[in-house]
């Protein structure tokens, strides 16, 4: 940017260089640029690397963001805006140059990180980096440095985006079902008890009457202070609902029997004493209020509250000044709404719920106290009395003196069985040191069966006996342990409520009868069950013979059961599929068990687990063969289902077809991976394995074992080709000179050559890794391409280097500017060096240019469609060298013309090709050649226009435009004739309109596919994709889906004659008299509905689309479309509206001005027209019913009218016929209905010369009336109209008409517009009596000085009258001052009808005779 001028800048715009101009300085930052050079000069900024990096992101993502924001995907926008924010934040900490070193290195990994990271969810390329996080320069490394560089760099972006995916789906399900907690902090605990407590705090639900979380313990100190330095004074509860909630408090005391009694030794010490509660509503805290305090009466205890929203995963994230890992979690007695994978519980909850124990010799009531144990190898430290508490391997349950109850809460973890003993804790140390164990109790956590102790109550058998042996296990592990399981399988002996002694085993203990012990248990695990059904499917492997019963079990549990199991359940269902994949005995049993786990997720009540089973699919599924499995017990039930048998499952199947097909997806990634990995020495073979993103169909997975094994034997061969190259001459010699090696050598070099294009060609690398695809491009890298050249000179596998020039890593077209600018900055356009060489070898063929004719005109179509000019330019006229060599062989070059009409419209359906691109004419030298080429160019122009908006109309969403590109597709001239090239369109259309139910356009649209087919034995053509049959097979199976078309668009006259015609043939060609009476059998069904059956009349609708808003296929013209039964114009207009949003309804009929169709808005008119009856001539002057000629009223019909009243000159109150009428005459270019449901209006010659005379005459009129009413008008405007008809000197007049239409050839080619003929001719002759109604007004208004001009005028009317009157009749006007006399009212009407309405043919059922005379 040049210093042109004081104060102002020349220079051009970084987006636009052709945009010059000058700009202030005061708008220009001038920078400090460094100048390398590389063999040229680089000016680069002298800006710090990473800078300039953050600010070509920003604005790269800037772009992307807006289209993001266009697209409506919120989630991505406000993800995008985020990172941006805090690049644009640290890049102004970067600029600010005040970070130490430390500070700097550390913001600069977080800078590249998130660039890194960024550019990944953006599918954007990778960019990879050395140790210090600059950008790795591709020419200063070794490539295997870069490879390793971007293996690490993809490592690391990996293990980011599932730390944000896991963060994503707990978010989710947070949303899904927002978790509810409540912090609380322990500020203070003010008592004056003297001894050491116990503070256990919970939540209790008021309305359920019960503790609803984990008790939360805080031992506090006899001295006023935490018992423990290190002890943690804040919790989190979770998972509550934003009901009534209540936080509770309840304090034990640990010392004395009794506070009372002196501090001691004599007195027995660490007894747990009740001590004191504290309740305290805390809903209103929980919906919302940041801090509450409570007071415990004089002795008070406060905590700090504050309501949160999230898991604890979110709430670390979000609270990290409240929540960090040091911080207790109590956690719900029961499971949370949502169970995710990983989620592990495996706890019990046992509260004792109160005991009754008879004091035996004593006076007083005994103070109990329970201590349980875990009983098993692996029980220590498995009991916890709160959440953050150490757990403990026994527990001593709180002592109420001389109280005959207790109760307690505590839990532990799930072990064998639980064993409780009773003893009486005496005040006195002396006293309790002598005291045993008096009784004993147990129960079982794990039944037989392997399931677990059910929830609820539980009384507990008490035994008595001696203290030894109620610790020995052998003495009562054989005994009931529940009085109220008489049946329970353990029972080794029989017990009663009144027996005091066990008969059996008993080991020497008997059943207290005078003492009770009820305890309460709730499990919540995920490991562990309390269905036998579940647990037998969870462990089949165990029970094998019972695996179908217990697969049709599943059916049966509780949904609530299978859920908190759901991803042990799936684990099970898998490893059945997976462990009997020999056989199919289990695949229907499991595959039925999953659609209705799928199907119970679907359920209202457990909708919330739908992530936890995304989860599944995405983290923890690892079935690699369950797909097979999957897809065909799916095939069963669907062919099954198609062949009109009970399939009862079918329905629930569908339904859940959604997850069944990510089951199937995900099991084939697992595979493809697995092979991937083995394979990994071979980085082209793992890139070949990659699959598509969710391709959700069911021949995705069939002959992918072929394919694996394939490009395992094509990586191999680099092998054999090494040693063949390194054989000696004499040893090729000797190996050539077999002759049975010719063939193997022969399958060797192409074997050779496509594993070279797929090297060239597929993606070796993942398709971010463009540094690396591009140094793998670069000449200098690109080893085999140095001398590529010259093999293709000799042998011409030219495919290599087009396989190179095609590339999808070298198409600049497709990439962001910023993306282009690098590469074209770095490596340059590749393809343009390779495009020369295709030329250069091209012409060095010389006479055997013509063996590659048409064969390599597919290829270089392709390359000659990048849209790069220079290339084009180069290439193109390649084309007309073989037009030149083809038409030197064979006189033609139909080989040529064909080839390339085929594969241009592959390419430009596949994505090439522009609106730039030319076919230059390089056959200018062949005179002989030049109109032949100049044909054929404007052809192929033609044809890639319809091509490309075709190509642009297949992505909008409105069908009728997708109808209209493929019917002018078809009706080109390179589609002149439906041929075979042209039949996929007509099968897109046919599917276009079976969409809309357009029956009836669908069979027309099939009928011309038919009519290529004869009634022949011949086979199909190769390019049919009926190939396998005759086409009498093929023509007759069209015929019956035609049939079946017509018949559900109640268009049965089709149908009967295609009946005929299909009679005809099975009577007299193949004679099958079966088929033929099942034909002539629906024909007279056919027959019988035309006359029953009531079939509404469709409105027809004249449309105009004016405006250069509209693509050029509805630009400025006008259609007539045929609706459909009952549908009315608005219904019509409305959906007409919806599909062009921004247009502007035009609310008037008349043709708009060029004002409007130049506009550049969309503007719409539409109105109702009346399509005028074409009777057959096998009709006419027949009696024929109603039935029959209603349905020509509104079929087979191509001309429509529209009449709208129109007033002419001053409004008469006394004439109540002054009222004009004008009509307009459409005809479409194909009659309706067709293979659409509206067609163009056309207008010939003739009709335009009806139109021009009609305009002509009602102009004069009109001028006429304006003269008579206002004589105040200037005179010229009349004078000109008149002089140009009757002098022509001046226009010529209807002169033109006489040749073109008058003459005896004329008349016989166009015999159909006879009627036409005469309507001209009418015009002509009524033009004579208001051209002599015109001069005489004029007569009158002239002045003096142009009296010469009028009287040369009248001379000039004088000849023209006698001509036309002798020619066409003479016709007469009434004379003009009795305008307001009732008199001219007929020849007003007759006069409108005969010369303002565009056609009123004779004989026309909708049309108006048309008068010679006016009525007198």
């Amino acid at each position: 940017m040049p210093l042109c001028l004081s104060g102002w800048y020349r220079g051009y715009l970084s987006r636009n260089k052709a945009q010059q101009g000058v700009f202030p300085v005061s708008f220009v930052q001038v920078k400090e640029v460094i100048i390398e050079k590389r063999g040229y000069e680089v000016v680069m900024s002298a800006e710090m690397p990473l800078v300039k990096e953050v600010t070509t992101t920003l604005r790269e993502w800037g772009s992307i963001w807006k289209q993001l924001f266009v697209a409506n995907k919120e989630a991505r926008v406000k993800q995008v805006q985020r990172l941006m924010w805090e690049l644009m934040e640290w890049r102004s900490q970067l600029l600010s140059g005040t970070l130490p070193s430390d500070e700097f290195k550390e913001l600069k990994q977080k800078v590249t990180s998130k660039i890194d990271y960024g550019n990944k969810i953006l599918e954007l390329d990778q960019v990879v980096r050395d140790d210090d996080g600059n950008i790795l320069e591709p020419e200063r490394a070794s490539v295997i440095s870069l490879f390793r560089a971007h293996e690490e760099a993809t490592a690391k972006i990996g293990e980011r985006i599932k730390e944000e995916q896991l963060v994503h789906f707990r978010i989710t399900r947070i949303q899904s079902s927002p978790t509810h907690s409540l912090y609380v902090f322990v500020r203070n605990f003010v008592c004056r008890i003297g001894e050491d407590s116990e503070l256990f705090m919970s939540l209790y639900d008021p309305n359920k009457q019960t503790i609803i979380s984990e008790n939360y313990l805080v031992r506090w100190g006899s001295k006023g202070f935490p018992k423990e330095i290190d002890i943690r004074l804040h919790c989190i509860f979770f998972h509550l609902s934003r009901e009534k909630i209540y936080l509770i408090c309840q304090i034990v005391r640990v010392g004395r029997m009794d506070l009372k009694e002196a501090n001691n030794k004599k007195f027995t010490q660490g007894l747990r004493r009740p001590f004191g509660v504290a309740v305290m509503d805390i809903s209103d805290i929980i919906k919302g209020k940041i801090e509450f305090f409570f007071i415990l009466l004089s002795i008070g205890l406060w905590v700090t509250m504050k309501a949160l929203v999230g898991d604890i995963v979110q709430i670390r994230k979000e609270y990290p000044h409240l929540v960090d890992r040091s911080t207790v979690v109590a956690r719900k007695l029961g499971f949370p709404e949502i169970i995710m994978p990983g989620d592990v519980r495996n706890d019990i909850y046992l509260t004792l719920q109160g005991g009754d124990f008879d004091k035996y010799n004593k006076t007083t009531q005994k103070n109990v106290e329970v201590i349980m144990w875990v009983c098993d190898e692996e029980g220590k430290n498995s009991i916890c009395l709160g959440a953050g508490d150490k757990a403990v391997s026994e527990y001593r349950s709180v002592i109420y003196y001389q109280v005959k109850q207790l109760s307690a809460l505590l839990y532990s973890t799930i072990t064998i069985h639980l064993r409780f003993m009773f003893r009486h804790r005496s005040s006195q140390e002396s006293k309790d040191k002598s005291e045993k164990n008096f009784a004993m109790a147990f129960v079982r956590l794990m039944k037989e069966d392997g399931t677990v102790l059910q929830d609820g109550l539980h009384e507990l058998v008490v035994f008595k006996g001696d203290s030894k042996r109620m610790e020995d296990v052998n003495c009562y592990l054989n005994l009931a342990s529940t009085r109220n399981h008489h049946s329970d399988p353990h029972k080794m002996s029989t017990l009663s409520r009144s027996s005091s002694s066990v008969s059996g085993g008993g080991g020497g203990l008997s059943v207290s009868s005078r003492d009770s012990f009820t305890i309460s248990t709730l499990v919540c695990s995920t490991k562990l069950t309390q269905n036998v059904g579940l647990l037998g499917l969870l462990k089949w492997r165990t029970r094998p013979e019972l695996l179908k019963e217990n697969l049709e079990k599943l059916k049966i549990i509780d949904g609530e059961e299978v859920v908190k199991f759901l991803q042990d359940t799936l684990d099970a269902l898998f490893n059945i599929m997976m462990e009997h994949s020999q056989t199919d005995d289990y695949d229907i049993l499991v595959f039925d068990a999953l659609i209705y786990i799928i199907g119970l997720i679907a359920d209202r009540k457990f909708q919330h687990f739908n992530t936890v089973l995304e989860a599944y699919i995405k983290q923890h599924f690892s079935a690699t063969l369950a797909y097979k499995k999957l897809m065909s017990v799916l095939k069963r039930y669907l062919d099954v289902s198609s062949r009109g048998e009970q399939c009862e499952p079918i329905l629930r199947t569908l339904k859940a077809l959604e997850y069944i097909f990510k089951f199937i997806v995900r099991s084939q990634n697992l595979i493809i991976s697995c092979v991937s990995l083995c394979f990994s020495p071979y980085p082209s073979l793992c890139a070949s394995l990659s699959p598509p993103p969710y391709t959700y169909t069911l021949t995705f997975y069939q002959g992918d074992t072929f394919q694996h094994i394939q490009d395992i034997v094509v990586s191999l061969l680099r092998v054999i080709n090494q040693t063949v190259i390194t054989m000696g001459r004499d040893s090729i010699f000797s190996f050539v000179s077999c002759s049975s090696c010719l063939l193997l050598l022969q399958d060797f070099l192409m074997e050779s050559f496509l594993l070279f294009k797929d090297l060239i060609g597929k993606h070796v690398y993942p398709s971010d890794w463009m540094a690396m695809i591009m140094v793998q491009n670069s000449p200098g890298n690109c080893i085999f391409m140095c001398n590529i050249s010259q093999l293709c000179l000799i042998l011409m596998p030219s495919f290599l280097l087009f396989a190179f020039i095609t590339q999808e890593s070298l198409q600049l077209q497709h990439f962001s500017p910023t993306k282009r600018n690098k590469i074209l900055a770095k490596y340059g356009d590749m393809r343009r060096l390779i495009g020369f060489a295709i030329r250069d070898i091209w012409y060095k063929l010389g006479s055997h240019k013509i063996c590659f004719i048409p064969g390599m005109v597919g290829p270089i179509l392709e390359m000659t469609l990048i849209p790069e000019e220079e290339l084009r330019r180069a290439t193109i006229p390649i084309f007309f060298d073989m037009i030149t060599c083809e038409h030197a062989r064979f006189g033609n070059f139909s080989k040529f013309e064909n080839e390339i009409i085929l594969k241009l419209d592959h390419e430009v359906e596949g994505g090439g090709g522009d609106e730039r691109y030319i076919l230059l004419d390089c056959a200018a030298e062949k005179h002989t050649l030049r109109p032949q080429v100049q044909h054929f160019v404007s052809l192929v122009k033609g044809l890639l226009i319809r091509l490309l908006d075709y190509r642009t109309v297949m992505s909008d969403d409105s069908r009728n435009n997708r109808m209209s590109c493929t019917v002018n597709l078809l009706v080109s001239p390179t589609f002149s004739e439906i041929s075979w090239q042209s039949c996929q369109y007509l099968y897109k259309l046919r599917d276009l309109h079976l969409e809309c139910e357009n029956y009836t356009e669908a069979a027309y649209t099939l009928l011309l596919h038919s009519r290529l087919l004869k009634w022949s034995d011949d086979m199909c053509s190769q390019f049919e994709f009926h190939g396998s049959q005759t086409q009498r097979q093929l023509k007759e199976t069209l015929y019956d889906t035609i049939i079946d078309y017509f018949d559900k668009g109640k268009m049965w006259e089709e149908a009967i004659t295609l009946c005929k015609e299909l009679a005809e043939q099975y009577e007299n060609e193949i004679f099958d008299y079966e088929l033929l009476s099942k034909r002539l059998e629906k024909q007279a069904k056919f027959y019988e509905n035309i006359m029953k059956i009531l079939r509404p009349k469709p409105d027809y609708f004249a449309v105009g689309y004016y405006g250069q808003g509209y693509p050029p296929f509805l630009r400025n013209k006008v259609f007539i479309h045929r609706g459909k039964e009952y549908e009315r114009r608005e219904d019509f207009q409305n959906q007409l509206m919806s599909q062009f949003p921004s247009a502007v309804r035009l609310n008037t009929t008349t043709m708009p001005g060029d004002d409007i169709k130049n506009s550049p808005l969309q503007y719409i008119q539409c109105f109702t027209v009346q399509p005028v009856l074409e009777i057959p001539p096998r009709l006419k002057n027949k009696p024929v019913p109603d039935q029959i000629i209603n349905f020509y009223k509104s079929n087979y019909v191509q001309r429509f009218h529209y009449s709208r009243p129109v007033r002419k000159g001053p409004v008469d109150p006394n004439n109540e016929f002054s009222m004009w009428i004008e009509r307009t005459t459409f005809t479409t270019v194909y009659k309706l209905p067709g293979i659409l449901r509206w067609f163009e209006t056309t207008l010939s010659p003739l009709e335009n010369a009806i139109e021009t005379m009609e305009s002509t005459n009602e102009k004069i009129l009109t001028m006429i009336n304006q003269y008579q009413s206002d004589w105040s008008l200037p005179i010229n405007p009349l004078s000109m109209l008149l002089n140009g008809i009757v002098d022509p000197a001046v226009m010529g007049g209807f002169a033109k008409y006489e040749k073109a239409f008058f003459t005896e050839e004329y008349t016989q080619q166009h015999q159909e517009d006879r009627d036409k003929l005469l309507r001209l001719k009418d015009l002509i002759a009524w033009q004579i009596p208001l051209l002599g109604g015109g001069i005489s007004l004029h007569g009158k208004r002239v002045t003096d000085d142009l009296r010469p001009f009028h009287e040369r005028m009248e001379e000039c009317f004088k000849q023209l009258k006698k001509k036309v009157e002798k020619e066409y009749g003479a016709r007469e006007l009434p004379d003009m001052d009795e305008r307001k006399s009732t008199r001219p009212r007929s020849m007003l009407r007759s006069f409108r009808q005969s010369v303002i309405s565009i056609s009123s043919l004779q004989g026309s059922e909708c049309g108006t005779p048309t008068k010679t005379h006016p009525d007198r």
